[in-house]
């Protein structure tokens, strides 16, 4: 279900260097008690109150997208925190607006362990597979994924801050992971700056998030808020999501090199996520922190 990138993926070029908007916390990474965990948190809230879907999309004119370059103290942005935090008590009801996350947690789980285990020649099988290393989700939300891992959160440090700050206290981690928070970010190249300084030389990175596709449109937004409902309105907006290529882009100029990538695919009937080769939709990439790293965070 895993496959490599394809070439001319990684070969992918792009006008635009610019940001997406706001911060999302979306969940945690993944196993063994004994990993050192640390993320951080973001909070949100207060979604769209409209309930009519909203036109369909243009899309976005290369450099307007992501706006001017440079770095920024904070790749927050203020609309994202307060939208999430107007829910954030709903982050553990399984059959609230975290829903979709909640389901989706076992096949995220599954592209995790075995990228990680690979990459740090662990066996996927032990029962601590990833003990002694150190790991980061950047952008974690309630703990959704982290927990699930480990219920007894002994493991677990919460840290309410960015990732920007983060770098400035030098801190850094065998692997960074950052699920559905790209595409709520402020500036998406920056931010995967600010992810890569946060990764040793070759320590591993791991992302999430949306496809902006016509198909991620007519399912992540008019199926999964306006009609379904499994999500609140205004959750994502079509125009911040990010392609694989944009992706791939974004964090080779941050020297991360894409390996592998993966599709999410939801079964309506059965409520449940599995990977994919699919990637039109949501999608996950596991790429390799090069040993030079590049400007971040003007101090």
């Amino acid at each position: 279900m895993l496959h490599r990138v394809a070439p001319s993926l990684r070969r992918a070029l792009a006008s635009s260097t610019a940001p997406l908007r706001g911060a999302r916390l979306p969940d945690p990474l993944l196993p063994s008690p004994h990993a050192q965990w640390r993320r951080c948190a973001s909070a949100a809230a207060s979604a769209s109150s409209s309930s009519l879907p909203p036109p369909p999309p243009s899309p976005p004119q290369g450099p307007s997208r992501h706006g001017g370059g440079g770095s920024s103290t904070s790749s927050l942005n203020p609309a994202e925190v307060a939208k999430f935090a107007s829910i954030a008590e709903t982050w553990w009801d399984s059959q609230g607006p975290f829903k979709p996350l909640h389901l989706m947690n076992p096949a995220r789980l599954s592209f995790i362990r075995s990228t990680l285990c690979r990459h740090f020649r662990r066996d996927p099988y032990s029962a601590k597979p990833l003990e002694g290393l150190k790991l980061i989700d950047v952008g974690c939300g309630g703990g959704i994924l982290s927990e699930a891992s480990d219920p007894t959160t002994a493991s677990i440090e919460y840290c309410c801050t960015t990732a920007e700050d983060l770098v400035k206290e030098n801190r850094q981690f065998d692997a960074v992971i950052s699920l559905e928070v790209i595409e709520h970010v402020d500036n998406p190249l920056e931010f995967c700056k600010s992810l890569s300084a946060l990764t040793v030389p070759n320590g591993a990175t791991v992302l999430s998030t949306i496809n902006r596709s016509m198909r991620a449109y007519a399912t992540a937004i008019i199926g999964a808020e306006y009609i379904l409902r499994l999500l609140p309105i205004g959750t994502h907006e079509w125009s911040k999501l990010v392609t694989p290529e944009e992706l791939v882009l974004a964090l080779q100029r941050a020297s991360i090199s894409v390996e592998e990538m993966s599709g999410f695919v939801y079964n309506p009937f059965t409520q449940g996520w599995s990977l994919s080769d699919d990637i039109s939709i949501n999608y996950i990439a596991y790429g390799v922190k090069r040993s030079e790293t590049p400007s971040t965070i003007s101090q």
